[in-house]
């Protein structure tokens, strides 16, 4: 008969196996893109045979998946969360969604975007799912603030989504040079100094006018 803390341990592990394959997913993507990741070798990174891995994720797309469901969008959660919560300012705001894309850009998430922008022409099914699961949920959530602080007179009256490839443009070239130039060139981007630069110059435009 199985010992009731070996058949716990047991399903802890089971539960916690999709997280594993997540995190193998997301550090291969990485380090080669997603049309170079194979499950194979994905298993390999998670400690598991092939044949477990597609118990859990018989496509590669439902891999990709997981790691945008797991990985990304939690974040995007959080800060959805705390924005709904909040009555800072726009700017404020702004500020903070800009400090946690900071942080993001010290993870393996900046492959993502990466991956995605690079790929979509061979891969349009994971472009879809980008761009619907993540990407519209960002401009909602950015235009919210926009809107609010133009509503508040915090900020001038803009154009919300137009606003959006201003806000997130940095973020997005930062990801970008992390993964490709940067590994390349002598030249350094501190990531803070570039981010901070750009949303002093950025609120400066966005000042209510007299």
């Amino acid at each position: 008969m199985q010992a009731p803390q070996t058949a716990t341990r047991r399903r802890r592990r089971k539960n916690a196996r999709p997280h594993e394959i997540a995190d193998a997913a997301l550090a291969l993507f990485s380090e080669r893109g997603y049309a170079a990741t194979r499950l194979e070798d994905v298993a390999a990174r998670a400690g598991i045979g092939k044949a477990t891995l597609y118990l859990y994720f018989p496509a590669k797309e439902d891999l990709f998946r997981a790691v945008l469901r797991q990985k990304l969008l939690p974040n995007l959660t959080e800060i959805e969360a705390a924005v709904a919560a909040s009555q800072e300012p726009a700017p404020a705001l702004l500020r903070s969604f800009a400090r946690r894309l900071l942080a993001v850009l010290e993870t393996d998430l900046t492959a993502i975007p990466k991956l995605v922008l690079g790929e979509s022409g061979n891969f349009p099914a994971i472009a879809r799912m980008y761009a619907d699961e993540v990407v519209a949920r960002g401009i909602a959530l950015l235009t919210g603030i926009v809107e609010r602080g133009v509503a508040r007179g915090e900020l001038r009256a803009v154009d919300a989504l137009a606003a959006i490839p201003s806000l997130v443009g940095p973020f997005l070239t930062m990801a970008l040079w992390k993964h490709s130039l940067g590994q390349h060139t002598a030249i350094r981007l501190d990531p803070q100094t570039v981010m901070e630069t750009h949303m002093d110059i950025l609120l400066l435009g966005l000042e209510p006018r007299s």
